[in-house]
C-alpha cells in the first residue's frame, strides 16, 4: 500500500483559483510537474515566486548564502500576531543575536539530560491509550506538547497553566490558515489577509498565559530556585557578543516558537508515522523488537536502529513543514535566469523528498532505503524536515528522539491497524495534517 498522496490539479492556474485552492490545501494546489521539475516559475500580476527542487540551488539558499536570502517578510502576516519578534521570523543581525544565545541550549548533553522528561511524557501518553480505535493527531499533539512542557518549565501538561496553553493552542491551530500563503503569493498590502479574527483572538490568549509563565520563571531565576531546564538555560546564557541575556518580555517570543514547533511539527511527524506503521504491519514486528531496549537510560536510544529509519522514512514522506519561503535581496542568477531583488523563494521538502529524479520509488514507504547509496546521498543532499545550514532547527536532535522514543515505547506494547473507512488525507495547516484526523485502531499486544 502506497503512503497517501494528495492528487495535485492540472493546468495553469490563474491567482484567484490559485489562491482559493492555497486556502483549502497547498499540497495539491500545486501541479505535478513539481514532482519532476528542478527549478519552476509562478507569475501573476501581483508576484513572481519560483520553487527550488535543485539540490545545488537549495544548498545555495539555506547553507551557502542564507543572509542573502533571509525569510520572506510575508512570511509574518499570519504569524506574527502569535510569534511576535521570534527567532523563527527574524532576520540579519536581530536573527543572529538570537541564535547565538538559542544554540547553547540545545548544544552538548542537553539531549541526555532531558531525556527523563521524554521518557515520563511517553509513559503519560501510554497511560492515556486503551484498545479501540483513537485519533492519533489529537494523542500526539498532547504527548508534543507534554515533552516541551517538560523539558522547557519542568512541568507536566496536567498543570493548570500547561493545559490552559496546549488547549488555546488548540484552538489556534483550528483557527488558522496556511501559514505560507502570503510568502508565495506576495499578495498586495492593499488585498486582504488570509486569517481569522479567532486566530488572533487564541494567539493573544496564548501570548498571555506564555508571560505568565515566564515572569515567573523570572523572578524564581533572581531569586535562585529555577530548575535547570532549558528555560533557566536560554534565560541565563548571555549573548557572547554583547553579554547581554533575553529579558523575559523577549522570552515570550521565544517560548511560543519553540511551544509551535515543537509540538506541531513532532505531533505532525509521529502521527504519520504511526499510520504508516499501520499500513505497513512488517515494519510494526521490527520496532516490537528493538522496544525492549528502550529504559529510562538515554543511552538505549542508540539501539533503535529500525524504529529511527522509521521514523526517517516518515519524515520524508510526510515532512511536518511543508514549504519554507526565501527573498533575495539583490539580483540573482539561478539556473542561468536572472532574477530582480524581491523574488520569492520557495523551498518545499514536500516536493523535495517525493522528487522522482532523485529517489528511488520515491512515493513508496521504504525505511530500508537510508542503507542504500541513492538514499545516503539523497539524505545529504535532497532531506530537510528541519531545514539545513544556518537556519536549521536547533530542536531537531530533540525531535528526532521523542519521535524515536515514543514509537519505541508504543510499538512495545500496542499494535495498530488501519480505519479502512477513515484513511488519512494530507493537507497543508500550520503543518501536514490529515483533513479528518489519522484514526488507527489498536489493540493491547499482551491480548490473545
Amino acid at each position: 500500500m502506497k503512503p497517501v498522496k494528495p492528487k495535485s490539479r492540472q493546468g495553469r492556474a490563474g491567482v484567484l483559483r490559485l489562491a482559493r485552492g492555497f486556502r483549502s490545501d497547498i499540497l495539491s494546489a500545486l501541479p505535478e510537474k513539481l514532482y519532476r521539475a528542478w527549478m519552476a516559475e509562478f507569475k501573476t500580476p501581483f508576484f513572481k515566486s519560483i520553487v527550488a527542487n535543485d539540490p545545488a540551488l537549495v544548498k545555495l539558499v539555506l547553507k551557502h548564502r542564507p543572509l542573502d536570502f533571509p525569510k520572506s517578510d510575508y512570511l509574518g502576516d499570519g504569524l506574527r500576531p502569535l510569534l511576535g519578534d521570534s527567532v523563527f521570523l527574524t532576520n540579519g543581525p536581530i536573527w543572529q543575536r538570537q541564535r547565538r544565545i538559542i544554540d547553547p541550549a540545545f548544544e552538548g548533553g542537553r539531549l541526555r539530560h532531558s531525556y527523563p522528561q521524554m521518557h515520563d511524557a511517553a509513559q503519560g501518553l501510554l497511560d492515556r491509550l486503551t484498545a479501540g480505535s483513537h485519533e492519533f493527531e489529537e494523542l500526539a499533539s498532547a504527548y508534543a506538547a507534554d515533552v516541551i512542557f517538560r523539558t522547557l518549565f519542568s512541568v507536566p501538561i496536567d498543570s493548570d497553566i500547561a493545559r490552559d496553553i496546549f488547549q488555546e493552542f488548540r484552538k489556534h491551530q483550528a483557527a488558522q490558515p496556511i501559514v505560507n500563503l502570503g510568502g508565495i503569493l506576495r499578495l498586495p498590502r492593499w488585498m486582504p489577509r488570509f486569517y481569522r479574527p479567532a486566530a488572533r483572538k487564541s494567539a493573544r490568549r496564548i501570548r498571555a498565559l506564555i508571560t505568565e509563565l515566564t515572569r515567573d520563571r523570572a523572578r524564581a531565576i533572581a531569586d535562585g530556585t529555577a530548575p535547570q531546564d532549558l528555560a533557566t538555560k536560554i534565560m541565563t546564557t548571555p549573548d557572547p557578543e554583547t553579554g547581554q541575556c533575553f529579558d523575559w518580555n523577549e522570552m515570550v517570543d521565544q517560548v511560543a516558537i519553540f511551544f509551535l514547533a515543537g509540538h506541531e511539527t513532532s505531533a505532525s511527524a509521529l502521527a504519520w508515522t504511526l499510520y504508516l506503521l499501520a499500513a505497513h504491519p512488517e515494519w510494526q514486528e521490527e520496532i516490537y523488537k528493538e522496544s525492549q531496549f528502550v529504559t529510562g537510560d538515554f543511552s538505549g536510544l542508540s539501539q533503535l536502529q529500525s524504529t529511527r529509519a522509521v521514523f526517517r522514512e516518515a519524515l520524508r514522506l510526510y515532512p511536518p513543514v511543508p514549504m519554507m519561503v526565501r527573498e533575495t535581496c539583490q539580483s540573482e542568477t539561478l539556473r542561468d535566469r536572472v532574477y530582480a531583488r524581491g523574488l520569492q523563494v520557495v523551498i518545499s521538502p514536500w516536493h523535495l523528498h517525493r522528487h522522482q529524479r532523485l529517489w528511488d520509488n520515491p512515493d513508496d514507504f521504504d525505511p530500508t532505503r537510508w542503507a542504500t547509496d541513492n538514499g545516503r546521498r539523497c539524505q545529504r543532499d535532497a532531506f530537510i524536515p528541519f531545514s539545513a545550514g544556518a537556519r536549521v532547527c536547533p530542536g531537531a536532535g530533540f525531535a528526532m528522539a521523542e519521535g524515536v522514543l515514543a514509537l519505541a515505547m508504543l510499538v512495545g506494547q500496542y499494535r495498530f491497524e488501519l480505519c479502512p473507512d477513515r484513511l488519512p488525507q494530507p493537507v497543508a495547516r500550520l503543518t501536514v495534517r490529515s483533513k479528518n484526523g489519522i484514526w488507527l485502531n489498536v489493540t493491547p499486544r499482551n491480548q490473545s
